[in-house]
């Protein structure tokens, strides 16, 4: 008799990002954090504003500023799809953020 016995662990937030691969969005870096439950935005260039639309059309996210640097936490996000606008005066970059949500620690006995 052969048993296998394995064990998945998972973020306590679990969320994808589409980056936007056009050249001109690469003045923006955009990504998640290593336990993808922030997004990481920097830029040479001021980030004026930051918000983000869900599924029902509502915004989420709304925030103004002044920076080059901004971390922006996601487990106040509802579930699904976000499409996240970042204002770097005078252009806009556009990404989107899929939020699955919150996962407790899972285990798997076969």
């Amino acid at each position: 008799m052969v048993v296998f016995t394995s064990s998945v662990f998972s973020q306590t937030a679990f969320a994808k990002i589409e980056k936007n691969r056009n050249l001109t969005a690469n003045s923006l870096f955009h990504e998640l954090n290593a336990t993808k439950d922030s997004l990481l935005l920097k830029s040479n260039m001021k980030i004026s504003h930051v918000y983000s639309i869900n599924s029902e059309y509502k915004r989420e996210i709304d925030v103004y500023l002044n920076d080059t640097n901004l971390q922006i936490p996601l487990t106040n996000l509802s579930q699904g799809k976000h499409v996240m606008v970042v204002n770097l005066t005078p252009k806009k970059i556009i990404f989107v953020i899929h939020f699955f949500g919150s996962f407790s620690m899972a285990s798997i006995d076969d």
